[in-house]
């Protein structure tokens, strides 16, 4: 079966990210993937084959339909505003069509450099990688809504953090990668069409059956609030809390 992309996001809204290609790691290898999600996803099996190399799992390559993005947004962190953040190191590849008509973003963290990195390096580390596939694995079992993990790709690329670690990527998955944050970006640069052209997004994508409905933004905001405040509430009965909510 050959896997289908869509790139809505980079044609529908180009005021919010910068175009460009991961950059691969040295030497880079597949070390894990979620075989469960894959076959539930239709992905083909030769795509994990290892003597092919890291493949899209490492930013190599790229699959027909991927158009792969940097997103841009900005927030406030630990309850103060930090201006302009985005993907400092993960980029958006492309949208997967799936069989019920829905998507399912397909996103690299650790794929290098963007616009959007600051200080940052655009690297992840193996450590961090396997923390968060076995967090979201783990929240996804729990039944609370997460992204999900489906590879990790190791290497030889050094990345200095408190000690030197070794480079890795994460290709994550969740059904958009919407955040507050882009909202927040465009309403302080008092660009408030721009913040409408987002919302507009939203509920025609994820929400279509309120397109033509008179009071369809407060129907939108309405069910972000009650998910954000379910989400965060179920968070905390297993033992999290996050130290900032603002932008995700």
């Amino acid at each position: 079966m050959t896997l289908s992309f869509t790139a809505r996001w980079r044609d529908e809204l180009p005021a919010t990210y910068t175009a460009l290609l991961p950059t691969p790691l040295k030497n880079a290898r597949l070390i894990w993937y979620n075989d469960k999600l894959a076959q539930q996803l239709a992905i083909p099996a030769s795509l994990f084959d290892a003597t092919n190399g890291a493949g899209v799992w490492g930013g190599e390559t790229l699959l027909p339909g991927m158009s792969p993005v940097a997103q841009v947004y900005s927030g406030h962190q630990f309850g103060v505003w930090a201006g302009q953040l985005g993907d400092g190191r993960g980029i958006l590849l492309g949208e997967q069509l799936l069989a019920d008509g829905s998507t399912l973003d397909w996103h690299l963290k650790g794929a290098g450099l963007t616009p959007y990195s600051r200080m940052g390096d655009g690297r992840a580390v193996l450590r961090s990688t396997i923390r968060e596939s076995l967090a979201s694995e783990a929240m996804h079992y729990l039944g609370i809504p997460t992204t999900r993990a489906l590879s990790i790709v190791t290497s030889d690329t050094p990345v200095q953090r408190e000690t030197q670690e070794t480079g890795a990527m994460l290709m994550r998955l969740a059904q958009s990668h919407m955040r507050f944050g882009h909202f927040e970006h465009f309403y302080y640069r008092r660009e408030p069409a721009k913040v409408q052209q987002l919302a507009d997004f939203a509920i025609r994508h994820y929400w279509p059956q309120w397109q033509d409905a008179p009071e369809k933004y407060d129907l939108w905001f309405e069910e972000v609030a009650a998910r954000t405040g379910r989400l965060i509430a179920e968070w905390q009965t297993v033992g999290f809390c996050a130290r900032r909510y603002e932008y995700g």
